[in-house]
């Protein structure tokens, strides 16, 4: 791969975002993914409820916003994309923003597979299609699988979707940083709020809410957390976000 000439004059201005507000909406949607609202709480309580909070919170606050403010200074000071931002750094660390681009990548072929998944269910939930056995229909019906795991089997029902999702993020991408991702992110980041305060408020109503709570938060010591998982989980949340924001 060739390497970028850290020294040429930029022959296009660059997108900007219009606003703190909007980037600050766009660096939020980058940030907050599936991990922090679907995944993290059964992880927790798998190691221990409060037990894994602590050393989540003890990595969030020393690496994870640490390294996050420095790709968002390397980013403002070089007014480059990451592999651009880094080769004007330092001769030689352009590969260093190019792992970044690649990660990203990877990223969005598993969300978008992720979201066209979604977009199904939801297409679901109005009939209850899944019946009396949900864990039937979604891995048989649905995604034709008998085992989790990867597999390079065609799954009719998916491709639909996700033609769909991908067709609105090259639009999105092709619109720019403004009116594509930061027209985006004024829009869905308050609905994500919204709909995540009102799952928040319907959970707290449910039976064994208070058990679940209690489950959660309480620090299990018996049941170690993984030495890694609480650390790996923090520096995920604010990865994605230097990574959507390192230009």
């Amino acid at each position: 791969m060739a390497a970028i000439d850290s020294t040429a004059p930029e022959s296009a201005e660059r997108g900007a975002f219009a606003s703190r507000k909007v980037f600050i909406l766009a660096a939020i949607g980058s940030a907050v993914g599936l991990g922090n609202i679907w995944r993290f709480p059964y992880v927790a309580y798998e190691n221990g409820g409060g037990a894994f909070v602590i050393p989540y919170l003890v990595a969030l606050l020393t690496a994870g916003i640490p390294f996050l403010f420095l790709d968002y200074a390397l980013g403002h000071r070089f007014r480059g994309s990451a592999p651009l931002s880094f080769a004007r750094l330092r001769k030689g660390a352009e590969g260093l923003g190019w792992w970044q681009v690649g990660i990203c990548f990877c990223i969005a072929v598993y969300y978008a597979a992720i979201i066209a998944w979604a977009i199904r269910y939801t297409i679901f939930s109005f009939s209850h299609a899944w019946g009396d056995d949900p864990a039937a229909f979604f891995t048989g019906d649905f995604l034709q699988v008998s085992d989790p795991g990867v597999t390079a089997d065609f799954v009719p029902g998916v491709l639909i979707p996700l033609v769909l999702v991908w067709a609105a993020l090259i639009a999105v991408l092709v619109l720019g940083v403004q009116k594509g991702i930061g027209a985006t992110s004024v829009i869905f980041i308050p609905v994500l709020i919204l709909a995540f305060g009102a799952l928040v408020v319907r959970s707290l109503f449910l039976p064994g809410a208070a058990e679940g709570l209690n489950a959660l938060f309480t620090p299990n010591w018996g049941r170690s957390p993984s030495r890694r998982s609480g650390p790996r989980r923090s520096a995920r949340s604010s990865s994605r976000c230097r990574w959507a924001s390192g230009s």
